[in-house]
């Protein structure tokens, strides 16, 4: 069996390493772009400073707004040792953009057992229009956004309600438990019957973990 002095040392992969190709040419820098819907422009604006310090000093990843494009842009920077680094400041980037509140998306980069997961109601019941759909996503938050409250804290997830779109922040086994519930409520399932169920599967998950 192998002690640790005879076992080889192989030093940790940089995320901005240049490394050579076989022609003879650098790698170049990774980069990333994430388009800015124009609903969110304004608060991207208000909240850059928030969203760039993460991104700098805890990422070393390098961030520009490029406003011809509209579109935020992140590229490894050489101070970048985490080589997943690059997906973290995408995905809090694109949690900010869907909607989520800018300290709810950090925890995305603090965080790696974090997700997050799209979906369109039409996705669940496809043949919801008008009205019907309306009162579908009126199923979702609830009055007063009571109902989007009770799932978020009871399943310890944060929702988006987005047109027709539903984005969900948190673990993956949260999400899916969220995600059934909403299906749920889509679905036309009572309230009641739908709160009884996510409590017994948060239940459930908890005893397991």
């Amino acid at each position: 069996m192998q002690t640790d002095s005879e076992r080889p040392y192989l030093p940790p992969i940089a995320a901005a390493a240049e490394q050579q190709r076989p022609g003879g040419k650098k790698r170049t820098l990774d980069v990333r772009k994430v388009p800015i819907p124009p609903n969110r422009l304004t608060p991207l604006k208000e909240a850059w400073q928030k969203l760039f310090e993460p991104i700098v000093k805890q990422l070393k990843l390098e961030i520009r707004f490029n406003a011809k494009k509209k579109q935020v842009e992140l590229r490894v920077g050489k101070a970048t040792t985490d080589i997943g680094a690059l997906q973290k400041g995408v995905d809090f980037v694109t949690a900010f953009t869907y909607g989520f509140d800018i300290d709810d998306a950090l925890a995305l980069v603090r965080l790696d057992e974090l997700f997050l997961e799209t979906f369109q109601v039409e996705d669940v019941k496809q043949t919801l229009k008008g009205d019907h759909l309306g009162r579908a996503i009126g199923r979702i938050s609830g009055t007063g956004g009571r109902t989007k409250y009770t799932v978020e804290n009871v399943t310890k997830t944060r929702i988006v309600v987005a047109d027709k779109k539903i984005h969900i922040l948190g673990s993956f086994q949260n999400i899916q438990v969220a995600r059934r519930t909403i299906c749920a409520l889509i679905l036309g399932s009572p309230p009641a019957k739908v709160y009884g169920n996510m409590r017994n599967a948060a239940a459930r998950m908890g005893e397991r973990f």
